[in-house]
């Protein structure tokens, strides 16, 4: 008897996102997609597509996309151009302190996240507000026909970001309250929901199986990263997917495969990630490695 595959948690999502999220449980096993998040600086220019392009003949399944600086336009202009290539999109926000806070350096600073998540506050108000921003492109997707992989409020248990700065409970309420907003009031049925853990293995912060499509870990050593990859699997019973979030080495597809470490795809962080921690020999090697599925194997 066949496995029946395992259903998003999105009672609702489009037949596009159902359709990619069945395709992430065909391929366990059998191979890994390979992702690049794109460089802010560089958006405009695709710098890191361009470099893998001329390097390895060969272009990344998934482009990781950001709302940081609050590149709402842009981040869906580029989403739109990539999925009309063939290619899947992934979207992360670093999130810069509600409800003014904008960029990096402010998605690391600290907010009272009880007064954040207490409905009579004006942060909370304010809070909704930045969450309505990003819901209203993501709606653009939406009707445009195209699934995201979404993988927000990104390396909460590690606490470097201020939506983990709070704790776990405090955390698990945020994501429950954006996945209802988002799915409930805002109709956005095309999400598939990326929970990314750090490498460091903490405990008590899962939100629920309810609200996680996929889930996932980043890590930037060397290595396929067994430990985090098995530790992810006891998080939840749910057989879902589960994703090398973020890295900077890419993984040794080889050694994937034989130790059956079955990643659904890598996400390569930008700039010196992909330039200084992947020689051009290897990243070659590894975008034509045949356990490898890269932009061309989506090809209809």
């Amino acid at each position: 008897m066949k496995n029946t595959p395992l259903r998003l948690t999105d009672a609702c999502a489009t037949p596009e996102a159902q359709k990619l999220y069945r395709y992430l449980q065909t391929i366990r096993g059998n191979g890994i997609l390979s992702g690049q998040q794109e460089c802010p600086r560089d958006k405009t220019r695709g710098e890191e597509l361009s470099y893998i392009l001329k390097t390895t003949g060969k272009l990344p399944a998934i482009l990781g996309l950001d709302y940081i600086e609050n590149d709402f336009d842009g981040v869906t202009q580029r989403a739109m151009d990539w999925h009309r290539r063939g290619g899947i999109v992934s979207i992360c926000w670093h999130w810069g302190i509600p409800p003014f806070g904008t960029g990096y350096r402010s998605s690391q600073e600290s907010v009272d996240m009880e007064q954040l998540l207490n409905p009579d506050t004006d942060l909370h108000k304010g809070m909704l507000q930045n969450l309505d921003t990003a819901a209203a492109a993501l709606a653009r997707l939406r009707d445009a026909g195209i699934p995201v992989l979404f993988r927000p409020l990104h390396e909460f248990d590690g606490a470097w970001f201020w939506w983990g700065k709070g704790g776990p409970e405090a955390f698990q309420r945020l994501w429950r309250l954006m996945y209802k907003r988002f799915t409930g009031l805002h109709g956005l049925h095309n999400l598939i929901w990326v929970l990314g853990y750090s490498g460091e293995m903490h405990d008590g912060w899962y939100p629920g199986d309810e609200y996680v499509d996929v889930i996932g870990g980043d890590a930037y050593s060397e290595g396929i990263h067994e430990e985090l990859y098995h530790w992810l699997k006891t998080v939840t019973d749910k057989p879902m997917p589960c994703c090398h979030h973020e890295n900077g080495p890419l993984p040794e597809p080889g050694l994937l495969a034989m130790k059956q470490i079955d990643w659904c795809w890598f996400l390569t962080w930008h700039t010196m990630h992909i330039h200084e921690q992947n020689s051009p020999d290897y990243l070659r090697y590894v975008y034509n490695h045949p356990y490898v599925i890269t932009l061309e194997d989506l090809q209809p």
